[in-house]
């Protein structure tokens, strides 16, 4: 007995194949995005906590102007510290050989035993340098691949004041820059910024260092607390021109990768839901129709002495069989993607190994949620088929009620052709379906939105930051303030048109009892290099007196304009000052703080002193111009704007086009299944209505026109609806991944709300095909045969 009813089962599953099919690659895209999202996330988090632990990854960091080597013994006798790592680290400029613009440079000392540093370097091939060799030194990975380098090749750098050829002995990789942020840059850009390690003493001599040191990185014994060692350790090194210490969490690049791991995990979720609920509606969808087509059968097997519990098993393993398809190929799917995501990660973030793993927990979580989904989602009608009586379910159900559609009471009836009357009159008759029909597409058309997002978001961005708040060609970094002298040496450059200064500090903004360290940065009111600007491209203007916040220190410091927040200087003579806010501004990076550079000037009571300058420069000099800055002592980094967007192109945004492809075929597959599952049910409840038709004369293309016009209809409804949902996805999201780093905008484009309608109308389109052709070969004397 049971394995007649199996036989039943599988008949079942090939009579409605096509459905299960497009049911199955629906829930197996959800399944495929929950797996490689949240896979990916716990090899990104496993390989990054395994790498730090092993490489002594330091807890607290700090930076100074220059303490004495005696400094260690005190720092090390804090409550809670285990271990002290003090050293030497110097910005520089780079000349590499075949990069015409200059590069900037960080070089770090190496420890004296490498074998018990802290945030310990993975030397990737190569050696170490020989001690008291100032000329060798080992370069960080991305770099050397970025600028085609290989241990043995030799670039220039200038070294306190002098330019000096140094040999590469060795690549290495490092806990501090798994992605390399530097020289004001919002994305890494590894060809034009390096970091190089020298042996201690060798750079110490170069600087004039000898017993001393400017950084210091410690690890903490579980029992410590990190903010009794901050404010410890700040005091030892305030003397010394400190700054303001932080834990782990605020390194930069430390920072960077937490974010994106939150990012990554929070958008796990999302998609996957998307997929799993459209997923449960078709299920349910299809198991009514099939029990309302098999009253009879049903009342059969119960005749046959099969129990409730029986035709229950039976229509839950149809569900079970259709949900396991689909999972099996979104754990195969998922692993895929996976991949090649772990391989686009890896493109950004340097560790010695990164690889990646499936991960049991989440393939077991992701099965548990879409059976409990679809398993809740259509037991109730399931139910409902088990307890039916045999008596009734021998009987068909009662055929739909005829009424005059909307437009016919409305006097357009004459306007209308039988076709057009025919099919408003079976949406009408079913609004409920027809509603969740036009639902599920617009969730497709939400997914192809949400896909869009990301990519207009970062375009928006990069178009903000670079050509309306940024409009410089190259931005100037100087080793230490200046006075006006050095800018009217910077100012009469080759090729320089016009430049303009600016002037930044570190500070620590207070008010109340919350605090922020920052740069506060000082520009020109009148500029047009460098223009402070919200997000929809209106410039704020800056008051003579008073500092514009970004939004978000705005937020993390609970100020309105109109507060009074304490500024204090956390280098030189550590000046405090009393500031109003005048404004704030909604950008897109950092926390900023800005004010005129006369009024920070004033405030630090200094001359025309500058930090750098903004330059535009004529592009027939550009070379020109480049070869004198790698020759100029006092600068410490170069900026090339055109270097940064290149950069970004070469990297996020191809990776950004992948992303969207994914979409498109995830956007694709849920229109389809929503259409093509609609259009078969359509055509298996009004086959015996259709081929009547044919039979009275109608030709194929005005009955397919009946069924596809059903279609079209739904389909034209749910593209605004899930227009309007994929914008509220994306609202979601843009505050979901709104970080103190970076902010998300809002910039959805009226190119993708037009490209995600145009995909899903072509996916719509090809289901109604492919529906078509079975129209087109109705077996018009079987379908009159039988029986509803």
């Amino acid at each position: 007995m049971i394995r007649a009813i199996n036989r039943k089962l599988l008949r079942d599953l090939w009579h409605i194949r096509g459905q299960a099919l497009a049911i199955a690659l629906v829930i197996a895209s959800g399944v495929a995005i929950f797996v490689m999202s949240l896979s990916t996330y716990s090899s990104l988090d496993l390989t990054s906590r395994t790498y730090f632990d092993r490489s002594r990854f330091g807890d607290v960091f700090a930076q100074l102007q220059r303490a004495p080597d005696s400094l260690t013994t005190r720092i090390r006798e804090i409550p809670g510290v285990s271990q002290v790592q003090t050293r030497i680290v110097k910005e520089v400029t780079l000349d590499v050989p075949g990069l015409p613009e200059p590069a900037t440079g960080r070089l770090i000392s190496l420890p004296k035993t490498n074998e018990t540093s802290l945030n310990a370097l993975f030397l990737r091939n190569g050696r170490f340098p020989e001690p008291y060799r100032r000329d060798e030194v080992l370069a960080s990975e991305a770099f050397m691949l970025a600028n085609e380098l290989e241990p043995g090749d030799a670039i220039s750098a200038v070294l306190n004041g002098k330019k000096q050829k140094l040999q590469i002995v060795g690549t290495v990789l490092s806990p501090e820059y798994i992605i390399s942020l530097g020289g004001g840059s919002i994305i890494p850009d590894d060809r034009r910024f390096g970091v190089l390690w020298m042996d201690h003493e060798s750079l110490s001599t170069v600087y004039d260092m000898d017993g001393a040191f400017n950084d210091v990185s410690l690890t903490l014994r579980r029992e410590a607390l990190l903010e009794e060692t901050l404010q410890r350790l700040d005091l030892l090194l305030e003397p010394y021109g400190g700054f303001e210490s932080y834990g782990r969490e605020d390194q930069l690049s430390y920072a960077f990768l937490s974010d994106e791991l939150s990012q990554l995990k929070a958008t796990s979720m999302i998609t996957p839901s998307i997929f799993l609920g459209v997923s449960v509606f078709l299920l349910n969808v299809v198991v009514a129709r099939i029990i309302s087509t098999q009253r009879e059968q049903i009342a059969m097997l119960k005749a046959f002495g099969y129990s409730n519990r029986n035709i229950l098993a039976h229509y839950l393993k149809l569900i079970l069989l259709i949900v396991g398809i689909g999972i099996a190929v979104g754990i195969l799917g998922g692993s895929v993607l996976g991949v090649s995501v772990t391989e686009m990660y890896a493109e950004f973030y340097r560790f010695p190994i990164i690889f990646f793993q499936l991960d049991v927990r989440v393939v077991v979580l992701g099965m548990a949620l879409t059976l409990f989904f679809a398993l809740s989602g259509t037991f109730r009608t399931v139910l409902s088929a088990a307890k039916l009586p045999p008596a009734e379910a021998m009987r068909p159900e009662p055929p739909a009620q005829f009424r005059a559609t909307v437009m016919e009471r409305l006097g357009f009836a004459a306007l209308l052709s039988a076709s057009a009357r025919m099919i408003l009159r079976q949406l009408e008759r079913r609004p409920f379906k027809t509603a969740l029909s036009a639902f599920g597409v617009s969730l497709a058309v939400a997914v192809m939105v949400l896909g869009r997002f990301s990519i207009d978001a970062i375009t928006y961005i990069m178009e903000h930051q670079f050509s309306v708040t940024q409009r410089q060609d190259i931005t100037v970094n100087l080793v230490e303030e200046s006075h006006s002298g050095a800018f009217h040496e910077l100012r009469n450059l080759p090729g320089v048109m016009h430049a303009e200064a600016f002037r930044q500090v570190p500070v620590r903004l207070r008010y109340r009892t919350l605090e922020k360290e920052l740069s506060l940065t000082g520009i020109e009111p009148d500029g047009e290099l460098f223009r402070i600007m919200n997000a929809d491209a209106k410039p704020v203007p800056l008051p003579p007196e008073g500092v514009i916040l970004s939004e978000k220190l705005a937020e993390i410091l609970h100020v309105v304009p109109g507060d009074e927040i304490r500024v204090e200087v956390l280098d030189g003579e550590r000046q405090t000052e009393r500031l109003r806010v005048t404004s704030t501004i909604s950008d897109f990076s950092g926390t900023n703080a800005y004010l005129s550079i006369d009024a920070l000037r004033n405030f630090l009571g200094e001359g025309a002193t500058l930090s750098g300058a903004y330059l535009q420069v004529d592009e027939r000099e550009m070379n020109t111009l480049y070869k004198q800055l790698k020759e100029t002592p006092r600068v410490s980094g170069v900026t090339v704007l055109s270097a940064a967007r290149e950069s970004f192109q070469k990297t996020v945004g191809e990776n950004l086009l992948i992303m969207n492809l994914f979409n498109v075929i995830f956007g694709c597959v849920i229109a389809i299944g929503v259409v093509y599952n609609t259009a078969r049910i359509s055509l298996s409840e009004r086959s015996r209505e259709l081929a009547t038709l044919r039979v009275i004369g109608f030709t194929r293309a005005e009955v397919s026109s009946i069924l596809l016009g059903e279609l079209a209809f739904v389909t034209l409804i749910a593209i605004p609806i899930g227009l309007l949902i994929g914008y509220g996805f994306s609202a979601f999201l843009s505050k979901a991944l709104e970080t103190d780093m970076y902010r998300i905008p809002l910039a959805l484009q009226p190119y993708s709300f037009g490209f995600s309608a145009v995909v899903i109308m072509l996916a719509a389109l090809v289901s109604g095909l492919i529906v078509r052709r079975k129209v087109d070969h109705f077996d018009l004397i079987a379908v009159l045969k039988s029986r509803d």
